[in-house]
């Protein structure tokens, strides 16, 4: 069963989707703004995206990185729209080809989605005027990208944030980028977190260093059962627990053992 939710904050609309409901991480959220979208959601889920699209015209569609949760529909809601999707400049050779999907990932959010998009311009702004500046943040992916509205202090997160307490990552992120990312986002000013699989999240500058807390002080447990010869496996059960059926559905692609092994990098 499908996880539909619509919600509102402000002027900011959002739609809540997803083929599964087992937890955040399985059901994602669009978000518009004014005549402004960011990132299209998963292809499997496009019967119930379409109409929340197709309600108010569309001028600027703004794409976060490439995965196929965020772009999965991005041919999709261009062709419908006439609107040539603007996205970073990594992301579109992906964006245009597509890519190889894992099956645990066609399994939750479908195949990724095609179309030309254009890179980011060098300043960008809302329909209203409003400024939205790119804040370009690897470590998830090579070319994920956050938008901040600095009037407001609102950061479009991509997948920075999604929770406090980071148990499990897929085999191609790198905990160390993504720990440099992170305290670069923190030097801007901004309250309001706008995660497409958590949700709203006050407070949300506190909420991210604290994220940033946790990796470090994960790293550093994680390096210390190291040097006393620990296994990857057997730190990875003491300190995360047992691996989930996730992991093993995905063949440990996403999984905690990977989270481990990325720590070990950490510079501390």
């Amino acid at each position: 069963m499908s996880v539909i939710e619509r919600f509102q904050h402000e002027d900011l609309e959002a739609i809540r989707v997803g083929r599964f409901n087992l937890g955040v991480n399985t059901s994602f959220i669009v978000y518009r703004l004014g005549e402004t979208v960011i990132d299209t959601g998963p292809s499997n889920q496009w019967r119930f995206l379409k109409p929340f699209i197709a309600e108010k015209p569309l001028e600027q569609l703004l794409i976060t990185h490439h995965h196929e949760d965020h772009a999965g529909n991005i041919g999709r809601i261009s062709q419908m729209t006439g609107v040539t999707p603007l996205a970073p400049e990594l992301s579109l050779k992906k964006l245009r080809d597509g890519y190889a999907t894992p099956l645990m990932q066609k399994l939750v959010w479908g195949y990724p989605g095609k179309a030309e998009a254009k890179p980011l311009p060098a300043s960008m702004t809302l329909g209203s005027g409003e400024a939205v500046e790119a804040i370009f943040a690897p470590g998830h992916a090579r070319d994920m990208t956050c938008y901040l509205l600095p009037e407001r202090g609102w950061l479009f997160s991509a997948d920075l944030y999604i929770a406090n307490y980071l148990k499990m990552l897929r085999a191609d992120e790198d905990i160390s980028i993504l720990l440099e990312s992170t305290l670069k986002v923190l030097e801007y000013d901004f309250e309001l977190i706008c995660c497409p699989h958590r949700g709203l999240v006050k407070d949300g500058k506190t909420r991210l260093r604290e994220k940033y807390d946790y990796i470090i002080n994960l790293a550093g447990k994680v390096q210390a059962m190291h040097q006393k010869g620990v296994p990857v496996t057997e730190i990875s059960d003491q300190i995360l627990g047992k691996e989930s059926f996730i992991s093993l559905l995905s063949g440990y692609n996403f999984s905690k053992r990977n989270l481990v092994k990325s720590c070990l990098e950490v510079k501390l």
